[in-house]
């Protein structure tokens, strides 16, 4: 036993200088002649082999799927500033909610990854979960125990851990990692990740942790959930005593105006870094603080995120290429001469619509100028006019469809041009195209090209084929083998227990966003409940509108939208989440906004408040609104309840009401 704890010790401390301080003390040969030690122990005496052991970073089964996880408390996103004056303006919403006192902020890189929260009980990780909708994330553990900067037990050599530690931080993929991972895939004839993120986003889920093991993923740790100090400096400094990688290069300054030259600093050198930022986040550093300027919805108050402006690329526009997408709207692109832009090698971009070629006078042959719009989808922004090449003819939009021939034609008040064909063929594979993309189902590898080789072969003409798909079906297509299929067909299996809300939304019914389809899915709980609702049923919802419940009172009636449904309960789908609210809740149907800054509670707090007792929140001011909650420095939203007659109360009157003033 001690010679196991020791050898334990002893590797951990060599993990930590290698992969988080990039300071190895000893060869390669030397770290593996003791791991193999320590193996051969534990096998030798399997009583002792423990689950924080540096032997235990991959083992197992790879998961049928990822169970969700409800995180202690919420991992919120962050408010975006793009101007030195939306700084300005953050601070003095900090000052004023606070009082004029002084504020201290810590500025910090923006670290271009996948949000996870770690969740470490006397010192050993015991879960990992994804950001996901900030209140619930993706059980991510036995992949996350692989990532070899991450601490299976925390180093205490210095400090005692807390009993319960949260650790907030973002998986990364280095762009050494990246660059060899695409190289890879493009030997084995498969596509490459677009970016480093959607590289590290993929290698954490995969459903296998060894193949997440071999892809090289980095975690920088940026926050503590539970556990931290009483400044945020000092929490940073804590975790990274506790064997985290965090950001060398955070500050603390006095005022916001020390900020500027660090985010010059950090822009000019963003390049020359190992690993991709797209700005940098702006905290208030003393916890009191944050906990007085609370929340609002899913952003800090106490926090900012300066995004970088989108960086810029020229190239020649070779074609104006079509597009059908779900709805039947034709839209173009630019199929572009190859370009490196923001880590990435970009051949197409968007341009929108028909209207934005003709305003921008975007011609074939030119040569333009492309940026990622926010830094994810590239796109045309202007015309070098002085290099247009002679004969370049002005751009018209088509007469007929590019799948199907059949006429094309713009509707009354809207830019939108659409296929006049209902049974276009177009229309089938976006319809799939949507239902497995990630907001939805969330099918990992049923990329836009697979599904596209797969209604090409016949075997797909709506989601539901997907759930009859055999892996021998799809290891017959070219470019996928035994272990893209087999794959392929477990993530399928894993989408069956996705929720009510994204299944709602994966159907694509015209106006039903995610905000929609969760507000549908928490009030009725069933889909069949959903599709039996009358308008007024629907309407009676906070932020429901009567274009969402014409849109699904339409959609439900088509013969063969009922066939889909009645296919995809037959496979085994979620079609029901938790029962509704109890009829006789204290609050029923009553709808409360929240507006300004709470001091007692926050958003989230007081929506489950609110929803435990029947009731509903919403984000805007209407008829519908019951009651009005308003903080300090209550804006637009307290003048319009005002103006409406609805009953406004203080954080006080709110709790009163719940009885539990």
């Amino acid at each position: 036993m001690k010679e196991i704890d020791a050898l334990r010790a002893q590797i951990r401390r060599q993990e930590y200088n290698y992969y988080v301080l990039d300071r190895p003390e000893m060869s390669d040969a030397e770290y593996d002649a003791l791991l193999e030690r320590l193996k051969k122990l534990e096998a030798e005496h399997p009583e002792l082999k423990t689950p924080d052991s540096p032997t235990q970073r991959v083992g197992g089964a790879a998961a049928p799927g990822f169970g969700a996880a409800q995180h202690i408390t919420p991992l919120l996103s962050l408010a975006n500033a793009f101007s030195l004056e939306e700084l300005t303006a953050f601070d003095a919403r900090v000052r004023g909610v606070l009082g004029g006192e002084p504020v201290e902020y810590v500025v910090e890189p923006k670290i271009d990854g996948l949000a996870c929260s770690l969740i470490y009980e006397n010192g050993v990780l015991t879960r990992a979960a994804t950001r996901g909708d900030g209140l619930t994330g993706e059980n991510v553990t036995a992949n996350i125990r692989t990532v070899r900067s991450i601490p299976l037990r925390l180093l205490e050599e210095k400090e005692t851990a807390p009993a319960l530690l949260d650790v907030r931080g973002e998986v990364y993929m280095p762009r050494g990692a990246f660059t060899r991972l695409n190289q890879e895939k493009e030997d084995a004839g498969e596509n490459g990740f677009a970016n480093p993120r959607n590289a590290a986003a993929g290698s954490l889920r995969q459903l296998d942790p060894a193949v997440t093991a071999r892809r090289e993923l980095g975690f920088f740790a940026y926050a503590a959930g539970t556990g931290a100090r009483a400044y945020h400096s000092e929490t940073l400094g804590m975790l990274a005593r506790m064997g985290f990688q965090v950001s060398a290069g955070y500050k603390v300054v006095s005022n916001i105006e020390e900020a500027a030259p660090l985010i010059e600093d950090y822009a000019a050198r963003r390049q020359k870094l190992s690993f991709d930022i797209d700005g940098v986040v702006i905290k208030v550093n003393d916890a009191a603080q944050q906990e007085r300027l609370g929340a609002t919805g899913k952003d800090p108050r106490w926090a900012i995120a300066y995004k970088f402006p989108a960086e810029e690329a020229q190239t020649r526009l070779k074609k104006i290429i079509l597009r059908v997408g779900r709805t039947g709207v034709v839209t173009p692109a630019a199929e572009l001469d190859p370009v490196k832009l923001a880590g990435s090698t970009i051949s197409r971009a968007t341009l929108h619509n028909f209207d934005y070629v003709a305003q921008k006078d975007i011609r074939e042959g030119d040569m333009v100028i492309i940026h990622k719009a926010g830094d994810i989808i590239p796109e045309v922004v202007r015309v070098r006019q002085e290099e247009r090449p002679p004969g370049a003819l002005p751009y018209s939009p088509p007469d007929a469809c590019p799948e199907c021939a059949a006429r094309i034609e713009r509707r009354e008040g809207e830019v939108a041009f659409y296929c006049s064909n209902p049974h276009c063929p177009a229309l089938g594979r976006e319809k799939i195209i949507h239902f497995v993309s990630r907001p939805a189902m969330d099918i990992e590898g049923a990329g836009p090209r697979l599904i596209g080789a797969l209604t090409d072969a016949g075997l797909l003409r709506d989601a539901a084929d997907l759930y009859v798909l055999k892996r021998e079906d799809i290891s017959r297509l070219e470019r996928q083998g035994d272990k893209s299929a087999e794959n392929l067909t477990a993530a399928i299996a894993a989408s069956k227990e996705r929720g009510l809300a994204r299944l709602l939304f994966a159907l694509g019914i015209r106006h039903v966003g995610e905000k929609a389809a969760k507000t549908l899915a928490r009030h009725f709980s069933t889909l069949d409940r959903i599709f039996a609702a009358g308008e007024e049923d629907i309407t009676a919802l906070p932020d429901i509108g009567g274009k969402v419940a014409e849109s699904i009172i339409s959609w439900r009636s088509v013969p063969a939208n009922a066939e889909l449904i009645e296919r995809l309960r037959a496979a085994g789908l979620t079609f029901a989440d938790s029962p509704p609210v109890p009829a006789d809740g204290l609050l029923k149907g009553a709808v409360f906004v929240f507006t300004g800054a709470l001091e007692r509670f926050t958003r989230d707090e007081a929506a489950a408040m609110v929803e435990a007792a029947g009731g509903q929140t919403a984000s805007s001011v209407s008829k519908k609104t019951g009651y009005v909650v308003a903080g300090k420095d209550a804006g637009g939203k307290l003048e319009k309840a005002r103006s409406l007659d609805v009953r406004i109360l203080s954080e006080e009157e709110f709790l009163a009401l719940l009885g539990k003033g």
